[in-house]
């Protein structure tokens, strides 16, 4: 059985039935559903909020793998927890203090993701990888869908699973942003377990899920 797990991103999801898009992806085998939240004000673009979340939270038992691009981000981590996410990532730059909304997560019995953009350093995280359960590594520069992947990021990964396993931590590697059925096999090679792909599963091969699913799992 394959270790890595996807993430379908419902942002390349039909907007207008994302209920049953998200019980189609559940079904089509996905292992967590990724919710991009954006503000218009971090990334530039806007998308959904925790009423939207709360709502579809009844059509699947997947855990909800929730990005917040959002900042200030701290006053916001309690709605989105209470509305259903599973996993809150947040970016460190979002925060006066990562420590504290780290713990808020904490306190709220949710799993803790910090993203780093492309830009951003693994340094600017690499105190806080002994309290998280995971690291989403940007692979396009966060705001819409459909971007092509940056082949750049692949030495980050291999950087952040180096640290890793010299330190002996345990967190999940997640990669977003452009991953196919090419460049899937060389994040999976340098140390990503978790894979966020959008246009890929929605689109490829005349739209079958669960097809697109499988063959990223099996890469």
């Amino acid at each position: 059985m394959s270790s890595i797990k996807i993430a379908p991103s419902i942002l390349s999801a039909d907007f207008g039935q994302l209920g049953s898009e998200i019980n189609k992806l559940e079904k089509a085998g996905a292992d967590m559903i990724h919710v991009d939240v954006m503000d218009g004000h971090f990334v530039p673009n806007l998308t959904i909020g925790p009423p939207v979340i709360k709502a579809l939270r009844s059509y699947s038992t997947l855990p909800f793998d929730v990005h917040l691009m959002i900042t200030p981000v701290h006053k916001y981590i309690e709605d989105y927890a209470r509305a259903g996410a599973d996993i809150i990532t947040i970016h460190p730059e979002t925060t006066n203090n990562l420590e504290s909304s780290i713990n808020l997560i904490k306190k709220l019995n949710k799993k803790i993701g910090l993203s780093l953009n492309p830009d951003t350093p693994i340094d600017a995280i690499k105190k806080n990888l002994s309290s998280i359960d995971l690291v989403l590594i940007m692979s396009v520069y966060p705001g819409f869908g459909g971007q092509k992947f940056i082949p750049e990021v692949v030495n980050k990964i291999k950087e952040l699973n180096n640290i890793k396993k010299k330190q002996n931590i345990k967190f999940d590697i997640e990669v977003d942003g452009g991953i196919n059925f090419d460049n899937s096999k060389l994040v999976i090679a340098a140390g990503a377990n978790i894979l966020v792909s959008g246009t890929t599963i929605f689109k490829e091969n005349n739209g079958d899920i669960k097809k697109n699913i499988d063959s990223l799992k099996l890469i």
